[in-house]
């Protein structure tokens, strides 16, 4: 594991996991939208679960400049960072990430190596 103090949240191209949309997996995700929010969250997910704009061939997004802001992941970081505790927001995008890929490619396969690396400060 990655330490939080090592650790800087940035999101890896060819990953796509976040774009799972299947609201069985994503409840607690779908009642913290608003009502407008989760109208368009729900007429985003595929039949297989998958948004309806997430290339699973090529893993990403046909609409990435114009997607909805709570498909943006770095809006976590935004919103969860605190004056007091301005890594919050980048713990909570970490932490989602990784069970994300998880989830969606296993913990030990080549996303979630590509996403630890990356995760990792430079210094």
């Amino acid at each position: 594991m990655v330490k939080d103090s090592q650790s800087h949240w940035q999101c890896i191209s060819g990953c796509g996991a976040c774009c799972r949309l299947d609201p069985s997996l994503r409840q607690e995700a779908i009642e913290a939208l608003s009502p407008e929010q989760q109208k368009q969250y729900l007429s985003m997910v595929g039949p297989d679960g998958w948004c309806i704009n997430f290339n699973t061939g090529a893993r990403s997004c046909r609409i990435y400049a114009e997607r909805p802001d709570f498909c943006n992941v770095a809006n976590l970081v935004q919103l969860f960072g605190t004056v007091d505790d301005p890594s919050a927001g980048g713990r909570l995008a970490i932490g989602c990430c990784l069970q994300q890929i998880r989830s969606e490619y296993g913990g030990r396969g080549r996303v979630m190596k590509r996403f630890r690396s990356a995760i990792r400060k430079r210094l």
